[in-house]
């Protein structure tokens, strides 16, 4: 029998020119009964187009399987993917299970192979008729205007917003153009209006997100990220550092970190940590021990990082408070 990774039916978009702009999957699975896994080893690997009736025969040979229903139109089509192995992106359905597997909790982020992302996902115009080519874009905007229609473009990116395509159950996100597919969002985290998560980001669950986290990185369980902060991702500058904020963490409001952290740990508002900002290090009783870059700090639990009022200097010590998030808050979710 065939390795099984992950496998999906896709409901995709193509262009007048036969460009797949996007692929919606409502159920992807990474897990299967050996009824449907007998079922799938006769499939090819990768992505196929399939008709429903093709489709339909085999969810009543597996009937774990769900089958989206579609309305015949030239611009949609009925896909599939099927991959036994996490291997590099090979087209834009792929890329587009992949991003799914994520924001439905299938996959953690950092957990899977990305590889061609970026060369399989078109700059699409995301609009209020769905995903248009961008050089197609001119002619739906003059026929919406001649129709007396308002055609509204939401942006023009290559990654969606996440809520078009998957909700997870427990979450509040009080401005999702802010949450991109392929973001990890675990039950109880709450979203403000400034906060943002990227494709394969995210927060574990539950948390505070007020500010912004980068690409790659996550935030730990019951970790509070204030207004406005922001985490270094792995994109910027050919970094390759994978950031992690641990469990009950505070990341005060116009602070961030280019460093992980474990866990308890605060950097006080204001405070941007990076590998090379020089860290005095104090005992407990506050006085200096040593001078290290941050970098050497990194991954350690129970620091509080904040800036010496009077000389400037950023100092570390053991962090004697945990943070607590609002419960009434969370239980709102």
């Amino acid at each position: 029998m065939d390795k099984f990774f992950a496998f999906g039916f896709g409901i995709s978009t193509v262009s007048a020119k036969g460009v797949e702009l996007d692929c919606y999957f409502p159920k992807p699975i990474t897990d299967a009964d050996s009824e449907t896994k007998r079922v799938l080893n006769e499939l090819p690997i990768g992505a196929h187009e399939i008709s429903t009736e093709a489709a339909d025969l085999l969810g009543r040979n597996a009937k774990s399987l769900q089958i989206p229903s579609i309305n015949p139109r030239p611009n949609k089509k009925l896909v599939y993917v099927k991959l036994a192995e996490d291997v590099e992106i090979r087209s834009t359905p792929e890329a587009y299970l992949k991003l799914h597997l994520l924001s439905h909790r299938l996959r953690i982020p950092n957990s899977l192979n990305l590889d061609g992302l970026f060369n399989h996902l078109p700059n699409v115009c995301w609009t209020s008729n769905g995903p248009i080519a961008t050089d197609e874009i001119g002619g739906a905007l003059e026929e919406s205007r001649i129709n007396g229609k308002h055609l509204e473009i939401f942006s023009v990116d290559k990654f969606p917003k996440m809520v078009n395509y998957v909700v997870p159950n427990g979450v509040r996100i009080a401005d999702s153009s802010r949450i991109r597919l392929g973001a990890y969002l675990g039950d109880g985290t709450t979203v403000m209006h400034e906060g943002f998560i990227n494709f394969n980001a995210g927060a574990m669950g539950p948390n505070m997100v007020e500010g912004r986290i980068s690409q790659g990185v996550t935030l730990g369980s019951g970790s509070d990220l204030g207004g406005s902060a922001s985490t270094m991702g792995t994109l910027s500058g050919g970094g390759n550092i994978v950031i992690s904020i641990g469990e009950n963490c505070l990341i005060g409001a116009n602070a961030g970190t280019g460093i992980p952290l474990g866990d308890r740990c605060t950097i006080e508002a204001g405070l941007y940590i990076t590998a090379n900002s020089p860290v005095t290090v104090l005992d407990k009783n506050r006085a200096s021990v040593k001078v290290v870059k941050a970098r050497n700090l990194a991954g350690k639990s129970d620091l509080l990082f904040i800036r010496d009022g009077q000389s400037g200097a950023i100092t570390c010590r053991t962090n004697q408070n945990t943070i607590e998030l609002n419960a009434e808050l969370h239980d709102l979710n």
